[in-house]
Formats: C-alpha cells, sequence, structure tokens
C-alpha cells in the first residue's frame, strides 16, 4: 500500500462537493486523513468566488493512471464538465499530490504535483496533515517548506466543517 496525498478543492457550492468528496474517498479507500478546511481568495480566476480547500491522505494499490481516472471520475460525478476552461469555477477540484514517493512524469500525471511549493492553498494544508513528510524531489519536509513559503498575496484562513459527525476543520 501507498500513501497517496490529493488536493480538494471547490467555489461552488463548497461544502456540499468538499463532503461529497471525502464520501468517495473514504467509501473507496477506507481511513482518510484530511488537513483542516482553508477558505482562499481564487488565483488566476476572474470569477471572484473563494474557494475551501484542503488536503487528504489515504493508502492504495492503485497505479497513477487509475487514481487520476479516479479523482476525473468523482469530479464528473458532481458536476465538474471535462474540458471546462482552466480558470471558470468549479464545483470540484481533485489533484494528485503525489504517490508514494514517485517522480516523474507517470502515466500522464506529474509527481509530485508542482502546485505543492508554489501555492499556499496546498502547502499549508499538506504541512498541517503531514508535516514531518519530506516532499519527494526537495527532501525538505513539509512543515520546513511552510516555514520558509512566501505567499504574497495568496491569503487564506481555515473554517468549520463537520464531516461524518465529527469536527475536521475549524477557524482559529
Amino acid at each position: 500500500m501507498t500513501q497517496v496525498t490529493v488536493s480538494i478543492g471547490s467555489n461552488i457550492d463548497r461544502e456540499r462537493h468538499v463532503l461529497a468528496c471525502l464520501d468517495a474517498l473514504a467509501d473507496t479507500f477506507g481511513d482518510v486523513q484530511v488537513s483542516r478546511v482553508f477558505e482562499s481568495e481564487p488565483v488566476g480566476f476572474e470569477d471572484g468566488r473563494n474557494f475551501y480547500n484542503l488536503v487528504a491522505a489515504f493508502h492504495s494499490t492503485l497505479s497513477v493512471g487509475k487514481l487520476q481516472a479516479w479523482c476525473k471520475q468523482i469530479e464528473a460525478d458532481n458536476g465538474r464538465l471535462p474540458g471546462s476552461p482552466k480558470f471558470s469555477p468549479r464545483t470540484l477540484d481533485i489533484d494528485l499530490l503525489t504517490v508514494g514517493d514517485r517522480c516523474g512524469h507517470i502515466e500522464g500525471v506529474d509527481l509530485p504535483r508542482d502546485e505543492i511549493l508554489h501555492h499556499a492553498f496546498v502547502l499549508q494544508p499538506l504541512a498541517e496533515l503531514l508535516p514531518e513528510t519530506p516532499h519527494p524531489e526537495v527532501g525538505h519536509s513539509y512543515a520546513a517548506l511552510w516555514a520558509a513559503f512566501t505567499n504574497g498575496d495568496q491569503h487564506l484562513w481555515p473554517v468549520a466543517l463537520t464531516w461524518r459527525g465529527h469536527t475536521i476543520s475549524c477557524p482559529d
């Protein structure tokens, strides 16, 4: 079994789609660890709707290609249309961040995902969830990467969210 991390984002009916994604993850992969949920201002989007973002970790024996296909299917099940413009509002966005310590272009997916090092809405939840885990390419822990990160104008803040009867996120 390999540890997999995914980023989850939504800016349309955010809570409903994030919870649907978490349910799908748990129903498919079993035990799922999740970061706090952060509200963030959109990066690169002209539509000003804020996102909910978080990171989930789980274990799987699926190949990278099958994991990617699973993510795309869950997005589609939640109303995301394939081929929609890159910076358009979305019901659900699930991106593979890491699959174990694999690196490179594998089955159509670049691992680890470059956004880890460039976007606060990915790195901060990842650093909170797996602080001591090293980034597969650069070798520094996610906590160390977050401590050194200068997020400029990327504003995000934790929000309250309950999943399956448990509070998984609350504001500071």
